[in-house]
């Protein structure tokens, strides 16, 4: 049985994740970014100044700031992407892999601020604040009810695979390596934190991830600027590595010309999506909650969010891994990094992964028990039952994960994931003037308020 759904299941990731849905992708992103007049690029200031900079100021609404629902929206895309999701991807598809991952994020960031805008548009007010999400603005912009029910399903699904087993398994592991904990114990005190948190809705998964991901990040990218000086001679090759391997026949893959190229192409765009989940639904239905003035805003807030998860902290893992030599080490996989850290700075470098693995995997959880959460109301607004159910089997997932062997299900929920982008994609690109309105409108209000400022 196991085999037949094994056999199916690679079946469809091998059509979900070919080379015609990664250019649906790329599509969707494009047209974003034309028809929203290239905001990522002739943008840069206002984007800085709406979402870093806003960060001094203290005249916030009650309720979920910008900040924090970005910072809720980032608890479920960074940790095993930025980490060791770059150490596949090179493996994979060489160090070129690391070029064509950029040039997804340039393009991903307008798919992110598109679907984070669309998700404030078409939002909904209820008596504990602001919700919505991609079957929202699915429904009521494109009024395909069956769209919006699949897409409920696929992130419901996706939110027990790569939402929490994935993650529960994670944290179990690296407690085990760092402490040796009990994977069970592990799985248990995950399921009691994460119960803790997220009966509190967006607003105590909020106040908990925006302090885990900004702290984390800053010790991972300091710890990681540390491996950065102290191989500082090895940065100038290691671009050109990326560069000469990004447009090179046979990469590092050793295959036929022109195969290396593909494969580079390939797992580099298909894993800086994995990384900042532009384009798959799931972060929008975090940023939806914000306290924000025009939807365009806190679509400003989807760019900043892949630039800091892709362009920063996926480069600096990639340098990371280039500089240290790991590769020539014989290292291969997902233990690169893992394995680059404790070649430069010794046991303390393993194990600061696995310290950051542990708490971007709570974080991540947190996040996906909010989108299937949302998505359970969606499909059932009248019964409560419903949600009590979700909760209960989504916390013994928790422990279940911690215990249990994941190769199939980390396949499984990679296909979800491509299942869930797909009614998300389709309403995007129907929705793509009302998005360019909206882009417009701000756009000349923001014009107005700079003109009229002393």
């Amino acid at each position: 049985m196991t085999a037949a759904i094994t056999a199916l299941n690679e079946t469809v990731s091998r059509i979900l994740w070919g080379p015609a849905t990664l250019l649906l992708f790329l599509a969707v992103g494009i047209l974003y970014t034309v028809r929203c007049g290239f905001l990522q690029f002739f943008h840069p200031r206002l984007i800085l100044k709406k979402t870093v900079g806003s960060l001094l100021d203290r005249r916030r609404k009650d309720g979920v700031s910008p900040f924090a629902a970005m910072s809720a929206a980032l608890a479920g895309t960074m940790g095993v992407g930025n980490i060791t999701g770059i150490a596949a991807a090179i493996t994979l598809g060489g160090a070129g892999s690391v070029f064509w991952m950029w040039v997804s994020a340039l393009i991903g960031m307008m798919t992110k601020y598109g679907e984070v805008l669309l998700a404030v548009r078409y939002r909904q007010k209820g008596p504990e604040g602001f919700f919505g999400g991609p079957m929202y603005y699915i429904r009521q912009g494109t009024g395909s009810k069956g769209l919006a029910v699949l897409f409920c399903i696929f992130c419901i699904s996706a939110s027990f695979g790569v939402g929490n087993m994935t993650q529960t398994n994670a944290i179990a592991q690296s407690a085990k390596q760092l402490w040796n904990v009990p994977t069970w114990l592990s799985g248990l005190a995950a399921a009691l934190l994460i119960g803790l948190v997220t009966v509190g809705g967006i607003r105590r998964i909020s106040q908990v991830t925006q302090w885990i991901i900004p702290v984390l990040s800053l010790l991972y990218l300091l710890f990681s600027a540390v491996v950065l000086f102290l191989c500082r001679e090895r940065i100038p090759s290691a671009f050109a590595q990326i560069l000469h391997d990004a447009f090179s026949p046979r990469c590092m893959t050793g295959a036929g010309v022109g195969m290396g190229l593909s494969r580079a192409v390939r797992y580099g765009f298909s894993r800086g999506i994995f990384s900042n989940e532009a384009g798959l639904g799931s972060a929008p239905i975090a940023h939806a909650a914000a306290e924000t003035e025009h939807p365009a805003e806190q679509g400003l807030w989807g760019i900043f969010e892949v630039f800091a998860d892709t362009i920063v902290v996926c480069t600096v893992t990639a340098l990371v891994i280039l500089t240290s030599g790991v590769g020539e080490k014989g290292y291969f996989g997902a233990d690169m990094t893992g394995a680059a850290f404790s070649l430069i700075l010794g046991q303390f470098g393993g194990d600061l992964v696995r310290f950051s693995l542990l708490f971007y995997a709570v974080a991540a959880a947190l996040g996906w028990a909010f989108y299937g959460e949302q998505a359970v109301r969606y499909l059932f607004p009248q019964h409560k039952a419903a949600v009590s159910l979700y909760r209960f089997f989504f916390l013994f997932c928790c422990v279940l994960g911690a215990v249990t062997e994941l190769e199939l299900v980390w396949a499984i929920a990679d296909t979800l994931n491509g299942l869930m982008a797909l009614p998300n994609l389709a309403a995007m690109v129907l929705l793509c003037p009302e998005a360019a309105r909206l882009t417009k409108e701000y756009l000349t209000l923001y014009k107005n308020t700079k003109k009229r400022s002393p």
